[in-house]
């Protein structure tokens, strides 16, 4: 496995689950973010899993591209047995913060963009814990549920990991600024002042 460095150059990754460990501390570090062990791993494995495209695109007969989030939902809603409902739910919350933290830049010019995956993914996650906690399965609730608290600004971690070689265009310098002003994320904020933008005060709506 090899991954990107610096711009330009390759660097080779051994494990890939521990690259991204090490990847996913340094980010929540530098975003001031704190978060149990036990979501950290969540959030390592679920990164290891959609490294491989199969994965992330399983059960989209037209191929590879990104799952309707709507369609995913709707299964979750119709599923007959509360295993199968938490095992939908649990794919939405997953792809939703997978694909909001890795292609946020990719939304431009889509209907649905970055805030609705924030928005859909959180409030998966936010189901599933209050499912789980009624049953014995209260870590994984106490998981979930800070998955749903904690959505956006792990967005901005897994956008940081994701933006490790990139360099930024004017385009994307005015795409940051519409998801700033979209999701309120303080990674785009603290982005847009290192390249010399000043960001308005902004004020989110209740969802």
């Amino acid at each position: 496995m090899q991954r990107q460095g610096k711009p330009g150059n390759v660097v080779a990754v051994a494990n890939l689950a521990e690259y991204f460990r090490e990847a996913l501390q340094g980010a929540l570090a530098h975003q001031h973010l704190a978060v149990q062990d036990q979501t950290e791993q969540y959030v390592v494995n679920l990164l290891t899993l959609f490294a491989r495209a199969e994965h992330l695109y399983d059960g989209v007969p037209t191929g590879p591209r990104m799952p309707p989030l709507a369609g995913m939902f709707a299964t979750a809603l119709e599923a007959p047995a509360p295993a199968e409902r938490e095992r939908a739910l649990q794919r939405l919350g997953d792809v939703s913060l997978f694909i909001a933290g890795f292609f946020a830049h990719g939304f431009t010019r889509r209907l649905v963009d970055i805030d609705y995956h924030i928005a859909m993914g959180g409030r998966a996650y936010g189901t599933l814990a209050g499912a789980l906690a009624r049953t014995r399965r209260r870590v994984l609730a106490q998981v979930y549920a800070e998955l749903a608290a904690k959505f956006q600004p792990l967005v901005d971690a897994l956008g940081e990991i994701s933006d490790t070689a990139r360099v930024y265009t004017q385009r994307d310098v005015l795409r940051l600024y519409e998801i700033w002003l979209r999701t309120g994320s303080a990674r785009a904020r603290g982005l847009l002042a290192e390249l010399g933008v000043e960001a308005a005060p902004v004020t989110l709506s209740a969802n």
